[in-house]
């Protein structure tokens, strides 16, 4: 393939490589040309252009194919425009010679269509540079037209187009004659060329100015009867030729009209003609209309359907701004098409054509208007409906009921009306709650208006206006609960109307079935309400005949609705329901019997209509409260379903009698009868399975049934592969709605709501706007297939056989006696669908087929069908094949069928059995995956390949290439060693096939990316046979690329996608991205899809380059790529697809769109902030102005008209764009997070920007954020609403602490108090749904303490707001009038709490722990308010708050219960819940429980345990319901007076409530929990456990402790953030302080009470005497093994586990500061543990405690810069010292065993050196051993050894080369020597004292040269001063003698005095303020020592009176130490 890579061909190499190959060849140069010669010099271009110009002419004669012919076509006139024109005349008239040449044979076709092709690109480049030729040409062409076949005509079109398009108006000479010849091939044989016909005619207008004035209505004829027996591609060709002419004939383009001057149509006259199309088809037009509409004759459906699309392209060329203004005139006229006669002949007729024009309304209303215009449009379609209401009454009012006309024009209003109603429903349901002013605005009367329907006489009408009632509901919650209330009050006032009963049941029913699209919900009162009035109107039923039938469907209709709203609801009237239901049925057959006798047609009519109502709500209750179905439950439904199954067999003799009309109303019993079966385990009706299936048989057999019904499962029953092979692609295009009708089987497309009333309530399918449930006869049909699927796989094997046998002979003898086709084709399209259904509900079951004789007779039935002409049937026959295969699962039975197909497509010539038995081997591969037909692998393949070939039928190519890519797929990599001949053949066929068999090319596009998928990652590789493989692979994605339709487009891209995941570098994004961004308008959805799907998979890897592409492609675009629809601007790709959010309906789609921008946003935002925030403002401003995108409509993107629509406005963004928009700022926001701390900080982010102007930050965003939130948070959209609050908080919690660098002390958020409060003040307004209001309550709660504000009276505004809504929570359960369920106001209680709570939270002072002297700061934020002033704003509420939060903490506590306990829970519900909302109010209060907690926590902690609080109080407080259910939670039974408690037990229950709350949570914190909720519950247990009450509470009761330890235990196992780990040991260590203060208590009044008893208060404490402690009862070992646990995760190698693990790494690693912190804290509680045990309890704790705080020594102490002592060393200091002083153990029997514990302990420090790795800290070490030295007695320490190992110690530190280490030294050794017990101290002072000296001494000479080494010498002489002041006096002179000279030695002369630097000056004075103070201290050993040496003398006297010359003031210092008893170690924290 590279040799092809080069400008000139490589004859050579061409010529080299077989003939297979050459024209993969030949075509990947082409390919290459194609891309160079746009970028090539032209000076090199024009030296090779001779030699250039003779290859690519002498590739037109080579015959080459499509493809190549096209891009041959391209590359010469590309040559041409770069290079020199002067033979371009010669190579054209070349061109001419071989189109007039008279060859015609097949062999020489395809030169001339690749000499018509060059001549069409000729024109299309150069255009008018080609002069005056173009006459003969066009002559030339137009002549060859007459006599070409399909495929020349095709291409001929195309190049005459290309012609047009070229010349422009240049070409007006050959107009007439283009179109006189063009116009004849409109109804052309061949699709293709019609399709062609119509581009070429589409073009022509563009000039041809006759053709939509003089021509126009013969324009229209033709294209009526183009659209006759037209297929999809042509409709869609055809109908935007009819509808751009129409729209040109409106309103011609400017240019034209100046030159001629033109008559232009009128807009009636353009709509009439379109008209005519729609309503009599291509029949021709008789000029006077009357007699056309006498005659009968139906329309053609196809023509109906393309005129439907020509109207939508007629609107959407004139553009949005035209409809806006003409929408009435357009409104009316279309809604006169459903009035009229011809439209509505037959009922199935009537809906087809109302079909048509809602999809009419939908597409352009739906799309083409931005939310203001279509409210407009919603009050013209009021007014209509209106309109039309007013001349029905003026009928039904009419007395003079003779009017025939009168009757006509209510039967044709009807269908006015549905189509009115349902397009104002889904206006307002695509509005949403924009559409608010609608139902506000009285002036338009909405509400009134629909309900007046609700009173039409035609059950259609009535339908459509309830359904129009949902949409409205479920867009406006708020109006749901007043439309039911106003419809039952209806309901009850006109009982006797039959209309209204009907009408208002309708659209109540239509209310509860939307109530599930509204998540607030409704009250539950209103259930009790609808059960009251169906309960009266069957009661009723009886007493007046001429309503009992509207009124028994009424009822049970309102009862069926009911049953959607859920177990919660259904579970209070279940009993009643059943009962209901049993008294429909007739009891006994003895009974049944008795009822055929008597009763006439209308009781039975009725009696049938009751009977399907009954079983219609079973349905109805089976599906949607599963909950409920208990066995018992199932037991009682059973009894009224086995009556009906038995009244079944009855009915056909009650017809004969009565007459043929109940008919009707048997199919509906029958339906539901069905309907319910299907849902019910069938074990449940065993006993009813042979009559049940012979039923189900003679229904789909059509044994009663002369019609010729069937069934429309078919399809969705086969694969959705196959759908190419069956069309059902059609059901994934924009006219999916429209393109059904036109389907073969049975009133396909035809769904309305009066053929099934029932599916007003129930859920809608995916993707469908309104339900449309398919006429009776068919339901009945596809029910019993389904239902025969279900029970097919639980019957016996024996029946099985009969049943397949039965249909079996059905079928046949259906074929042998019927001549008639079509009821032969119906039954066995039924048949195929029910055994289908039977082998996937086998498949599901994963049970077998059973025996052999069941398996022939089914394989019988399938085999004769895969030759059945019908390629449906075909279809389902290799489907049933497969799957037959996959349930008996047997190798010999699959090699059966394979061998059988195989001898058949061997011997077969006929193409149905040819591609029947090609699908049956693709689909046994399928379902049996390649293993299970490995062995078949090889013959299929060969046969298939083969099959392929075969150019004469494209069915056979389609099928078995379709077959072939089945098999690729399911084998994976067996198919490797086929993949090179597989690959072959496809880049063959691509080459070779015309591009009119769009179907084969579509599966060639399967082949090939089921291909890709198989060969895999291997893609990436480099050898030679893969990258042929890759080049071969890329070659047929250019081929399929390339192709003009859609699905193949559709195709590429998708084998491009797989590409691309698995070899990335080999795809070209440069020219992929371009060619998506023109697919992303298509007027085609799959490829929309298609585009969006490879996007999105791009987004994920390459984000950047994609945008970057798309964005060089918008810049790139030149005049001539206009038809390329999409137009990105400066927003980029983005703003692309946030545009197309707004036009797009397909939900797929939709979320593709929303992944892709999500990617992007994810690795482009941060980097890019201000585009992509500036994107959000747009949208979420949506201003009017112009968008990123011209307006393409949502289901037929056409361009449009010129040039001028570039200057039509598009919609304004919607609103779900909008939240999409607010949910991207809240994501940004998270991912700045996470990016650079600047974003966060204002002076960090300008410091930035002035480095480098391209940085940008967030925080310089900030009023942007601000203004998008509230922008969003004040709109009218309710979800809009809810992102804008969400994106406030994130800002607020983000910015709170970002100070503001110009005012110090104020914060950057302050300036927006002002737009905060405004954003928040509307979610509290009276008319706001909760949840809204509910999440305003946290941003308020969010703002208040973030500290933002420090003026509390600006803080008030938001503070007010929750005082008001404080108010509303006060006010009880029953006081505002109801809109929603109650839970709704649960969730806004307790939500107000919360906020509460959360303020409360921050008002608490600021705890410092007694364990880590760090701030517990919880919340990290900026405190500028004194946290006392937050109190005052709580204060005031506190008491009523106090109250409200333990209510709610008690129901939170109830609701936790199992649900064993559920007997526990109050009947009437707890203070903020009702019992029937039980289990939607348990999730608002999961969300609320926990800060709550922390208040409770706090209040009690500041007052709550002195504040009692009488029963009467807390009843007062609350409402009457709450009365009941405080004092259950009292535990009183309600009729007792309430006893006041006392205040110990109050308190009692509260701590119970408190810690059970806890308990229970961090028991199990669910994985999902947030964080927030586990610190908020430790945060109140420390906080509770602060107060002494609660620490009396928690030490009685040791069980407690322990049961609390280990819950936290548990919790650390699962918690990891060191935040939560450290609440956890301060709540830790508050249990431990209890437990010790308890215990301390006990053991003093011990003393008190037993001093004569010589009792010993210290055996008090854990231990006891044995010294054993019990896992499980023990405090002690509970902490311990917490604290062990911790210790572990931060320091691994404490636990000699974990170090001998291999997989632990020696290395240590520095322990970060949080956990440093931890370790400290963790290591403080253990040292408090043997303060809580009894002596013997000690010993058996200390070894390990010891050990423990050793190690954490050993592995903290390490040496810092700045001499810093972490906190674990000073943590674990302190233990030490904690422990040896331990009072506890100084008792006879542990003596020896505790002086043995201290003596290793110090034994251990003594041994410590640091092996390698950091420095040790020598300090700490030492303090550690001076405090053993200190605080224990000699007689422990005193040994030799351990004496020996100290004064080491201590020596090497006094020599260490660290003046801080030596200043420590002598700190320490001044304390050791001042011990109280000199015979601790007098060796240390004998040893020690000399070594100091010499130290001292040896300064003299080496004077300190930093502060440190001053440092180190002024402690020094302090221990000397001290040694003196300790020695008796004869000793006194000896000691000054030793210390005066040094101290004098440190003083300098006077003239070294000047020049010494600072530290030496500082020495010299400190030696002279000790002489000073010593001299007057020790006057006589003075003055000997001073006389004994005059020099010493002399230097003092110069050095002091210099002093007093220089009147330094010297800094008085403090007076000697005289006998210390208190040392002075001044450590970072003191340890004495």
């Amino acid at each position: 393939m590279e040799l092809a890579h080069s400008l000139l061909l490589n004859e050579e190499a061409l010529a080299q490589i077989t003939e297979a190959k050459r024209p993969v060849f030949i075509f990947e140069w082409l390919r290459f040309l194609d891309k160079v010669l746009v970028a090539a010099n032209k000076t090199d271009v024009k030296e090779k252009q001779k030699k250039l110009v003779e290859q690519l002419t002498g590739l037109i004669s080579s015959s080459p194919g499509p493809p190549t012919r096209k891009l041959l076509a391209k590359n010469l006139a590309a040559l041409y425009s770069i290079g020199d024109t002067f033979t371009v005349f010669q190579t054209l008239d070349k061109c001419n010679d071989i189109i007039k040449s008279k060859d015609d044979t097949a062999a020489y076709l395809p030169t001339k269509l690749a000499a018509v092709a060059c001549v069409g690109a000729f024109y299309e480049k150069m255009g008018r540079m080609l002069g005056s030729s173009f006459p003969e040409t066009v002559n030339n062409l137009l002549k060859s037209l007459k006599s070409a076949e399909s495929q020349g005509r095709s291409e001929i079109l195309m190049s005459l187009q290309k012609v047009l398009s070229g010349l422009g108006g240049a070409a007006a000479s050959c107009h007439r004659d283009i179109y006189k010849n063009a116009r004849s091939l409109l109804t052309d044989r061949s699709m293709a060329v019609r399709c062609a016909v119509a581009k070429c005619l589409l073009e022509l207008q563009n000039e041809a100015v006759f053709m939509w004035t003089a021509e126009l209505e013969n324009i229209a004829t033709l294209c009526f009867k183009a659209l006759e027996n037209s297929n999809y591609g042509v409709r869609v060709a055809v109908s935007k030729l009819l509808g751009t002419v129409m729209a040109t004939a409106l309103i011609p383009k400017q240019a034209t009209v100046m030159r001629q001057n033109v008559k232009r149509a009128t807009l009636e006259e353009v709509l009439e003609l379109m008209a005519t199309g729609f309503l009599r088809g291509g029949s021709g037009f008789l000029k006077s209309g009357g007699e056309m509409l006498k005659v009968g004759g139906s329309v053609n459906r196809e023509v109906r359907v393309g005129v439907t699309q020509a109207y939508v392209v007629f609107v959407t060329t004139l553009g949005g701004q035209w409809l806006e203004r003409n929408f009435a005139t357009f409104l009316s006229h279309v809604l006169d098409l459903v009035s009229h006669p011809r439209a509505t002949q037959t009922h199935v007729e009537a809906v087809y054509s109302r079909r048509c024009v809602s999809f009419i309304l939908r597409a352009t209303v739906g799309s083409l208007l931005g939310e203001k215009a279509q409210i407009a449009a919603a009050k013209d379609i009021c007014q209509a409906i209106g309109k039309q209401m007013k001349a029905v009454e003026a009928v039904v009012n009419d007395a003079n009921s003779e009017n025939k006309a009168g009757a006509a024009d209510i039967a044709a209003s009807q269908h006015v009306m549905v189509c009115a109603l349902q397009e104002l429903g889904s206006l307002v349901q695509s509005l949403n709650a924009t559409a608010s002013p609608l139902i506000q605005e009285p002036s338009i009367g909405l509400l009134e208006t629909v309900t007046s329907v609700l009173l039409h006489p035609s059950m259609a009408a009535r339908l459509a206006a309830a359904w129009c009632l949902r949409c409205v509901a479920v867009a406006l919650p708020f109006q749901l609960t007043p439309f039911l209330d106003r419809c039952a009050e209806r309901l009850n006032n006109l009982k006797t109307s039959p209309e209204a009963v009907s009408g208002y049941s309708f659209a109540m029913a239509a209310l509860l079935g939307g109530v599930h699209q509204c998540p607030l919900g409704i009250p539950h009162a209103k259930g009790k309400m609808v059960v009251s009035i169906a309960e009266d109107l069957l009661r009723t039923a009886a007493q007046n005949s001429r309503l009992s039938l509207q009124r028994t469907q009424a009822g049970w209709l309102l009862l069926g609705a009911l049953m959607t709203l859920g177990p919660s609801v259904v579970r209070y009237h279940l009993p009643k329901m059943l009962l209901l239901w049993r008294n429909v049925f007739p009891r006994s057959l003895k009974e049944l019997e008795a009822e055929k006798a008597r009763g006439d047609s209308f009781t039975w009519q009725v009696t049938l209509e009751g009977r399907a109502g009954a079983l219609c709500a079973m349905r109805s209750f089976v599906a949607h409260c599963p909950e409920l179905l208990t066995e018992d439950v199932i037991r009682k439904l059973m009894t009224p379903i086995e009556c009906a199954m038995t009244m079944m067999s009855h009915i056909p003799s009650v017809i004969k009698a009565h007459g043929a009309h109940l008919k009707a109303s048997a199919a509906m019993v029958r339906l539901r009868l069905y309907d319910i079966l299907a849902l019910l385990p069938p074990k449940t009706y065993e006993g009813s399975f042979n009559a049940l299936l012979r039923e189900l048989v003679a229904e789909f057999t059509l044994t009663d049934n002369s019609a010729n019904t069937t069934t429309s499962l078919l399809r969705s029953l086969c694969h959705y592969d196959d759908s190419v092979l069956l069309g059902s692609w059609l059901q994934e295009t924009d006219h999916k709605s429209i393109e059904d009708q036109l389907q073969p089987n049975s009133a396909s497309g035809s769904g309305a709501l009066e053929h099934d009333p029932s599916s007003i309530y129930l859920r809608i399918p995916a993707g469908e706007a309104v339900p449309g449930p398919l006429p009776l006869g068919v339901s009945v049909i596809d029910a019993s297939v389904a239902l025969f699927g279900v029970v097919f796989p639980h019957v016996s094997y024996k029946h099985r056989s009969v049943y397949i046998y039965i249909q079996f002979q059905n079928s046949m003898r259906s074929i042998l006696f019927l001549a008639k086709g079509v009821r032969q084709q119906a039954v066995q399209l039924n048949i195929f669908t029910a055994v289908l259904s039977a082998l996937k509900g086998l498949a599901e079951n994963k049970s077998t087929l059973g025996p052999e004789e069941v398996r022939k007779s089914a394989l019988t039935l399938v085999m004769g069908a895969l030759d059945n002409p019908n390629p449906i049937l075909r279809c389902a026959a290799g489907e049933a094949l497969g799957r037959m295969a996959q349930v008996v699962g047997e190798a010999t039975f699959i090699a059966r069928m394979a061998q059988y197909s195989f001898d058949k497509l061997k011997s077969a010539r006929d193409v149905v059995s040819r591609t029947g038995h090609s699908l049956a081997l693709g689909c046994l591969h399928r379902y049996v995956g390649g293993i299970g037909s490995g062995q078949h692998l090889k013959t299929s393949v060969s046969i298939l390949l083969a099959l392929a070939q075969d150019g004469t039928s494209p069915e056979v190519q389609t099928w078995s290439l379709h077959s072939l890519a089945l098999i690729v797929d399911s084998s994976g990599p067996m198919y490797r060693g086929y993949v090179e001949p597989t690959l072959s053949l496809v880049l063959t066929l691509l080459l070779t096939v015309p591009p009119s068999h769009t179907e084969v090319h579509q599966c060639l596009g399967r082949c090939l990316g089921a291909i890709i998928t198989t060969v895999g990652p291997e893609l990436q590789g480099n050898g030679a046979t893969i990258s042929t493989i890759r080049s071969s692979c890329l070659v047929g994605c250019a081929i399929t690329q390339d192709h003009s339709d859609s699905l193949v487009q559709a195709a590429a891209i998708s084998c491009l996608q797989q590409l691309h995941m698995f070899a990335p570098r080999h795809v070209n994004l440069s020219s992929l991205v371009p060619s998506l961004c023109v697919h992303l308008c298509s007027s085609h959805l799959l490829l929309r899809r298609a585009a969006v799907a490879c996007l999105r998979q791009l987004a994920q890897r390459e984000a950047a380059e994609v945008c970057e592409y798309a964005m060089r492609a918008g810049s790139r675009r030149d005049g001539h790529s206009r038809h390329q629809g999409v137009n990105i601007t400066e927003t980029g790709l983005e703003g692309v697809l946030f545009g197309m959010l707004d036009r797009e309906t397909d939900r797929k789609l939709c979320s593709d769109i929303h992944d892709t921008l999500g990617h992007m946003l994810s690795s482009l935002a941060v980097e890019n902030l201000s585009h992509w925030l500036m994107l959000c403002k747009d949208v979420l401003a949506a201003s009017s102005g112009k968008c990123s995108i011209d307006e393409m409509d949502d289901d037929t993107m056409f361009t449009t008209l010129g040039e001028e629509d570039k200057t039509k406005p598009s919609v304004a963004p919607r609103w779900a764009t909008r939240v999409f928009a607010a949910d991207c700022l809240c994501r940004v926001i998270m991912l700045c997070e996470n990016a650079n701390k600047a974003h966060f900080d204002l002076a960090l982010a300008r410091s930035a920007r002035l480095k480098n102007p391209k940085n940008d930050f967030l925080v310089l965003h900030l009023s942007d954020l601000i203004r998008m939130a509230f922008m969003a948070a004040t709109d009218h959209s309710n979800q809009l609403r809810m992102a804008g609050l969400q994106a406030l908080e994130d800002i607020i919690k983000k910015f709170a602490s970002v100070p503001e660098p110009e005012f110090p002390g104020h914060v950057i958020l302050e300036q927006y108090q002002a737009n905060v409060g405004a954003a928040l003040r509307p979610a509290f307004s009276q008319d706001t749904p909760s949840d809204i209001t509910a999440k305003a309550c946290q941003v308020c709660s969010a703002w208040i303490g973030s500290g933002v504000v420090s003026d509390l009276n600006d803080l008030r505004r938001v503070h007010n707001l929750l005082v008001s809504s404080l108010d509303k929570v006060q006010a009880g359960k029953g006081s505002s009038s109801q809109l929603y369920r109650e839970s709704a106001t649960t969730m806004e209680k307790l939500a107000v709490l919360k906020a509460w709570a959360e303020v409360k939270a921050e008002t608490k002072p600021k705890c410092v722990s007694k364990s880590t002297e760090e701030d517990e700061d919880d919340f990290g934020t900026v405190d500028e308010l004194p946290p006392d002033s937050l109190i005052t704003l709580v204060q005031p509420e506190l008491p009523a708050l106090s109250r409200l939060w333990l209510a709610a903490l008690k129901d939170y506590a109830l609701l936790t219960l199992p649900a064993e306990f559920a007997t526990q829970l109050p009947p009437d519900g707890g203070a903020f819940y009702t019992p029937e909302t039980i289990d939607t109010a348990r999730l608002h209060y999961r969300n609320s429980w926990a800060p709550i907690l922390h208040a409770v926590a706090l209040w009690l902690n500041s007052t709550g345990f002195n504040a009692s609080e009488s029963v009467e109080e807390t009843a007062a407080a609350m409402p009457n319901s709450q009365k009941r259910a405080t004092s259950i939670m009292l535990n009183q039974t309600p009729g007792t007076p309430p006893t006041t408690k006392s205040l110990p037990e109050l308190n009692k229950d509260r701590m119970h409530l408190i810690l059970g709350v806890s308990i229970q949570f961090l028991c199990s914190p669910r994985p999902e929990e947030p964080v927030e909720h586990v610190t908020s519950c430790l945060q109140a247990l420390h906080t509770l456990l602060d107060s002494p009450c609660a620490r009396i509470h928690i030490a009685e009761d040791q069980l407690l402790g322990v049961e609390l330890l280990s819950v936290l235990h548990r919790l650390l196992l699962t918690w990891d953030p060191p935040s939560v780990q450290l609440l956890v040991t301060g709540v830790v260590q508050q249990i431990v302080r209890a437990a010790q203060d308890y215990l301390q208590e006990k053991r003093n009044t011990l003393n008190e009470d037993d001093i004569e008893e010589k009792e010993n208060p210290l055996v008090l404490g854990e231990g006891g005497e044995s010294g054993g402690l019990v896992p499980g009862k023990s405090l002690v070992f509970a902490a311990m093994e917490l604290l062990m646990f911790i210790l572990v995760r931060h320091m691994p190698h404490l636990s000699s586990k974990v170090s001998d693990s291999p997989s632990h790494i020696a290395a240590k690693s520095h322990l970060s500061e949080e956990s440093a912190r931890l370790v400290a804290a963790t290591v403080t509680i253990l040292s408090d543990l043997p303060s809580l045990c009894s002596p013997a309890g000690c010993m058996t704790v200390l070894p390990t405690i010891l050990f423990l705080i050793t190690r954490v020594l050993k592995e903290t102490a390490v040496k810092s810069a700045d001499n810093q002592v972490p906190p674990p060393v000073s943590a674990a200091l302190q233990g030490i010292k904690a422990i040896v002083t331990l009072p506890t153990v100084k008792t006879d029997e542990t003596q020896k065993q505790w002086a043995s514990l201290i003596r290793s302990t110090l034994a251990s420090y003594l041994i410590f050196s640091p092996v390698h790795g950091p420095v040790l800290d020598e300090v700490s070490i030492l303090t550690a051993i001076a405090l053993f030295l200190w605080s224990a007695s000699t007689e422990i320490i005193g040994v030799q050894s351990l004496q020996n190992g100290c004064i080491n110690r201590f020596k090497n530190a006094l020599n260490s080369s660290d003046p801080w280490v030596q200043a420590k030294c002598y700190q320490l050794l001044l304390s050791v020597f001042q011990h109280t017990n000199r015979a601790l101290s007098t060796p240390y002072i004998h040893s020690l004292a000399p070594i100091m000296v010499e130290k001292l001494k040896a300064v003299e000479r080496n004077r300190p040269n930093n502060n440190l080494e001053l440092l180190a010498v002024q402690e020094g002489i302090k221990v000397l001063e001290t040694l003196v002041a300790l020695g008796e006096e004869q000793n006194r002179v000896q000691l000054l003698a030793l210390l005066v000279p040094t101290l004098i030695s440190y003083l300098l002369n006077e003239n070294a005095f000047a020049s010494a630097s600072t530290v030496s000056k500082d020495l010299h004075e400190f030696a002279l303020q000790n002489l000073m103070h010593i001299g007057p201290l020790y006057p006589h050993a003075f003055k000997t020592v001073m006389g004994a040496a005059p020099e010493l003398k002399t230097r003092l006297e110069t050095a002091v009176r210099a002093s007093q010359a220089s009147k330094a003031k010297a800094a008085a210092r403090q007076p000697p130490p005289t006998v210390h008893s208190t040392p002075t170690i001044k450590l970072k924290t003191s340890f004495f």
